[in-house]
């Protein structure tokens, strides 16, 4: 498969804006990808929506509240790729505006979304959000607003080994970035 190279600004670090429901293995994953990244691109720091969320004490589960507070993720993640410091940041942020916003004020976004089977995650129910009375829960009670065009769509069926599959992640990301970006980080 041929991958197109995007264009990206030297001067600003890359967003890696990893995206799925509650549960499809979006930190895990991120956490195996900040530090394949970082050798290649340079300082490299990682972020989960649930970290920032208790690190701001931010509230607000339901769409309205989600939709304000993506926007505060993408305006603080800007502050810092300002200073040539990328970023992993996994986050539902399954909403059209927040990625249209994203790539409008992002000027290296890499967005990876992570596909997992619904059923497979109401059974695993990690964070226990899809069984019970829990309200406002992406992909329960809030529709979600998946990806038309993500950078890249990773499958997470839970039966291989999720570092394995995050190496061959990884070489497709090395695909899309130019050469000289890269090379430029080292």
């Amino acid at each position: 498969m041929i991958y197109k190279k995007k264009k990206y600004d030297r001067n600003s670090g890359v967003v890696f804006w990893v995206t799925g429901l509650a549960g499809s293995g979006k930190t895990r994953t991120a956490k195996i990808l900040v530090k394949k990244l970082s050798k290649d691109l340079g300082p490299t720091l990682i972020f989960s929506g649930d970290n920032l969320r208790k690190i701001f004490d931010l509230k607000g589960y339901d769409y309205n509240g989600r939709s304000k507070i993506v926007k505060k993720y993408s305006n603080f993640i800007k502050f810092i790729l300002n200073q040539k410091i990328n970023i992993v940041f996994a986050v539902i942020g399954m909403m059209d505006h927040a990625r249209a916003y994203n790539r409008k004020i992002f000027k290296n976004y890499f967005e990876i979304y992570i596909k997992a089977d619904f059923s497979i995650l109401k059974k695993n129910n990690k964070k226990r959000l899809y069984a019970g009375k829990k309200a406002n829960v992406v992909g329960k009670d809030i529709k979600p607003e998946f990806p038309k065009k993500p950078d890249l769509i990773f499958i997470n069926d839970f039966r291989k080994d999720l570092k394995k599959q995050v190496e061959v992640l990884y070489k497709k990301i090395k695909k899309k970035l130019p050469d000289a970006f890269l090379a430029q980080n080292l």
